[in-house]
């Protein structure tokens, strides 16, 4: 952790456009719950996102679809109780926002209200921007999200990279712009062409925050269990694994399986 990062007693949303003005990058990380949340806390992360990716590392659902706003709500607040310093963006769950702007906004409210977060995050541009300007309205703070938008797979049929055609990376300038407008404090962009990005985050003056999008944006974010080398079958070309994770775990519990079948486990020391 750098002396200005340490520093920062509490990352707001002002603290985050600081960083953008001063080009000092952005890190995110994902977290469900208070044990992973505390430690990446203390390592000093700028954001933890409490992503709908639940549905997929803790439920073990095919896509983010079928996680709950009540489920959403367990582990944001989960989080939320671990952290001092960092800003705890919550996703706003598919169903939860796309129906009107009023559900929109209700939605918004019982996440911050529940859990003690410090903002939503919501995907899709001009089609949701309605839901965007009520819930910032209420005094919510709305990170947008662009590119890849994983609530709409089905609508994509492919996990491909998004906005190499034309019509939808001028789609996706004038979405980010209008999101900008709306009064996001930040933008995610996911799996789109590096030098896009670069062109997204040098005409908007609110952080770019890439996850697949190349290094030319404010900041990076990954899933916790990619990142920590939890999940072996997810291989994409952004991701950067730190720790190999499921290959220390594995070894482990096989040794704690085999102390306890040689009644190795407890011995004398262990034991009142």
């Amino acid at each position: 952790m750098s002396a200005a990062t340490k520093e920062i007693k509490r990352v707001t949303t002002h603290v985050l456009q600081k960083m953008k003005v001063d080009g000092v990058k952005i890190s995110m990380l994902t977290a469900y719950d208070f044990s992973m949340a505390r430690i990446f806390d203390d390592a000093g992360i700028d954001i933890i996102l409490v992503g709908d990716s639940a549905s997929n590392v803790m439920a073990g659902h095919e896509t983010t679809l079928p996680i709950t706003l009540d489920q959403m709500i367990y582990h944001a607040a989960s989080v939320v109780r671990a952290i001092k310093r960092c800003f705890v963006v919550v996703d706003l769950p598919f169903g939860s926002y796309q129906g009107n702007s009023k559900e929109a906004l209700s939605s918004a409210i019982r996440i911050m209200k529940e859990t003690g977060a410090h903002g939503i995050k919501i995907e899709g541009g001009e089609e949701i921007i309605e839901s965007v300007k009520r819930i910032i309205s209420a005094g919510v703070p709305v990170m947008g999200h662009l590119g890849l938008t994983p609530q709409s797979i089905y609508k994509f049929g492919t996990y491909a990279v998004r906005a190499t055609e034309e019509a939808e990376a001028n789609k996706l300038i004038n979405d980010a712009k209008l999101l900008q407008e709306a009064g996001c404090f930040a933008i995610v962009l996911e799996k789109i062409p590096a030098q896009l990005a670069k062109k997204v985050a040098e005409t908007v003056e609110i952080p770019i925050i890439g996850i697949g999008a190349g290094k030319y944006v404010d900041g990076q974010v990954l899933v916790m269990h990619d990142m920590l080398g939890i999940n072996k079958e997810f291989k994409p070309r952004f991701l950067r694994r730190y720790l190999d994770l499921y290959s220390q775990i594995y070894g482990a519990t096989q040794a704690y399986i085999n102390d306890v079948k040689a009644k190795d486990f407890p011995n004398d020391n262990e034991q009142y």
